[in-house]
């Protein structure tokens, strides 16, 4: 920080213009007390000054340039109390100067607590440099994003119950007027935005199923559905790549057209050769998807700070940011330190990571998970809380456990018999925020297409 220019990381002409403000209007304190911190302060003599008026207000409930000298003086912290205070005094502020000059010190605090941050990469490098580079890269990225999140505004977190009962109800009135961003995120599934009344920002949603049951389509086509309202969205996939990916989404897109009798492209015509026809009706699904806001990283073996590190990048470069998905829990690499210890444990705290990331980054995490083959064992296969893989904590640390299940993958004569092939049953096994229950969904298999066509579903 040496060869960055004083007057860039701080302004002690701003921090004497507070303190002097304060001292000769002490009824003005309340107005600073939310706003700035001691460390808001460069000068050491003017941090102590402020630390004493902080002091004296907070025990008698007011300020006097008499008591903040007889406590310098007695504390004997700041040289020659007398003189300070005095050059303070002594200059005219005028009180329309206490907003800017607060602003001022909230900016320069700011400035250094990133280069801070800078510095701290610095040592990272020196120290542990010979490392793995992602993960030296994964801490530097962890550096940075606190520094940038850092409360340099000096705000409360502390909120009183009126401040809270008004936000509760000017949400109240906007369900009520129908604003769309009064519930939480549609995933444009009636059905399932019907029990959810859309996912919440800061939730860790545990989507879990058999191999084979359909769960990453249906995550891929929520991600679609949110994007197309150019929401970005950010997906992990830790088993397919990127072309995987790219392709289901692609096939799902061809579903509508067939639906509407427009044209037809089925999975194998995609995958072999196209008409002329039909390629330029694939251009057209193509151009209609390329502008969709949706960030796909598809390395394998991603440890949880891996994530967390990326994650916070793709949120720096699109602050509005609105779901992630992370496919699939089983998939995430252990750290390294974890040595012998229980894996339920480790999976456990890998959730516990991945909420605490939500709830950081202000949005949606959609968990998919494996479930145990325990189910493979009953007679009623539909999937149970007992069933989650290695469950440790994760029902403790989930906000809501989603389970699909198709009666049709167990039974397909049945399902022929009774016209039930295709079904999803969409089981709603926890919510903090909303009721348990069961909704259906048709699963087009051969485009990866989940369709709502059943209505009135009502939870439990």
């Amino acid at each position: 920080m040496s060869s960055i220019p004083e007057l860039v990381t701080y302004d002690e002409n701003a921090e004497r213009r507070v303190l002097a403000i304060l001292i000769k209007y002490p009824q003005r304190v309340d107005e600073v007390i939310d706003k700035l911190r001691p460390e808001h302060f460069h000068n050491a003599d003017y941090r102590k000054i402020y630390e004493t008026i902080l002091a004296q207000y907070n025990q008698s409930g007011r300020i006097s340039y008499t008591q903040i000298y007889n406590r310098l003086r007695q504390e004997g912290t700041v040289e020659s109390p007398g003189e300070v205070l005095i050059g303070l005094t002594e200059a005219y502020v005028a009180v329309s100067e206490l907003e800017p000059s607060i602003e001022i010190l909230q900016h320069k605090a700011g400035i250094r607590t990133l280069l801070d941050a800078v510095e701290q990469i610095k040592t990272l490098l020196i120290t542990e440099g010979d490392q793995d580079l992602s993960a030296v890269q994964a801490k530097a990225q962890e550096i940075i994003f606190e520094a940038t999140q850092t409360n340099t505004t000096g705000e409360d977190d502390a909120k009183s119950l009126l401040e809270v009962l008004n936000k509760c109800y000017i949400n109240l009135v906007e369900r009520r007027q129908g604003v769309d961003n009064a519930y939480g995120l549609s995933v444009r599934f009636p059905s399932i935005d019907g029990m959810t009344t859309g996912f919440k920002k800061k939730d860790l949603i545990i989507l879990a199923a058999r191999p084979s049951m359909g769960k990453t389509a249906f995550a891929l086509n929520m991600v679609v559905n949110v994007a197309k309202r150019n929401i970005p969205c950010l997906i992990f996939s830790l088993e397919m790549d990127d072309e995987q990916i790219g392709d289901r989404i692609v096939l799902s897109e061809f579903f509508p057209y067939k639906e509407r009798g427009d044209f037809e492209i089925t999975s194998q015509e995609y995958q072999t050769k196209l008409s002329d026809e039909q390629f330029a009706r694939a251009q057209q699904v193509f151009n209609e998807l390329y502008q969709l806001p949706i960030t796909i990283i598809d390395r394998r073996g991603l440890t949880c700070a891996e994530i967390r590190a990326k994650a916070r990048k793709v949120k720096a470069a699109y602050p509005d940011l609105g779901l992630i998905v992370i496919d699939y829990l089983q998939l995430i690499k252990p750290p390294i330190n974890s040595g012998g210890r229980n894996w339920t444990l480790i999976v456990g705290e890998i959730v516990r990571e991945l909420r605490d990331l939500a709830g950081e980054l202000d949005v949606p995490i959609i968990l998919l998970s494996q479930l145990n083959r325990s189910v493979e064992s009953r007679d009623n296969k539909r999937p149970m809380m007992s069933d989650l893989r290695d469950s440790g904590n994760i029902e403790e640390f989930a906000d809501s456990v989603i389970f699909l299940y198709r009666d049709d993958y167990y039974h397909p004569d049945q399902a022929k018999e009774q016209g039930t092939e295709g079904i999803v049953e969409v089981i709603f096994a926890k919510q903090r925020k909303g009721p348990t229950g069961t909704v259906k969904l048709r699963f087009i298999r051969e485009y990866t297409r989940f369709i709502d066509e059943f209505t009135n579903q009502v939870g439990e």
